[in-house]
């Protein structure tokens, strides 16, 4: 089944924006971790579409993991503000520079969890580095060293962003027409 044209009410990025502050990031990343012992966590699901293109651009020797956490639950809009972390690979972190890439930081709940579960865990310094970043709705602390873009406090899908876990593979991001949320 095709998407309906107008699943989105607005594109904010196409493909080719992604891209290029994809590499921006990469770069940025790569003066920033040189000669240091980095590991990119990719936060499932959403970020896989961001982590992967921006790994293609990361040149220094670094390691990848994954860890599924979530604040949003079937077919909503909001953060139910508890976050669920369903996996935590078993991976060493300690006396590592650990890097969370995200698809967006919204409240920052998550990010409070991942940044707690890491820093208990002796790694060298935690950051996180995100495709999209909704200042407005923030209810932590915590900042992301690397922003893809701002965007307002609008649900977005796309470029791995979903609602109830469909549009994921749109390749762009966009905010979802009203009609289409239950």
């Amino acid at each position: 089944m095709d998407y309906p044209k107008d699943i989105m009410s607005e594109i904010l990025y196409d493909e080719k924006q992604i891209i290029a502050r994809a590499q921006e990031i990469a770069k940025q990343i790569n003066k920033d971790y040189e000669n240091k012992a980095l590991t990119l966590v990719c936060t499932l699901k959403g970020a896989v579409f961001f982590f992967t293109e921006l790994m293609k651009y990361v040149t220094i020797d670094c390691r990848i993991e994954f860890i599924k956490a979530s604040s949003y639950i079937g077919n909503t809009t909001m953060t139910i503000g508890n976050v669920k972390i369903s996996k935590f690979m078993n991976f060493e972190i300690a006396n590592r520079d650990i890097l969370i890439v995200e698809d967006i930081v919204d409240t920052g709940l998550t990010c409070k969890e991942l940044f707690a579960y890491f820093n208990t865990n002796k790694c060298s310094s935690v950051n996180v580095c995100t495709l999209l970043d909704k200042k407005k709705r923030r209810q932590t602390n915590i900042e992301p060293k690397y922003v893809g873009f701002e965007i307002d406090d609008k649900f977005v899908i796309g470029y791995g962003l979903d609602y109830n876990e469909s549009y994921r593979n749109l390749p762009c991001v966009g905010v979802i027409n009203p009609k289409y949320i239950k």
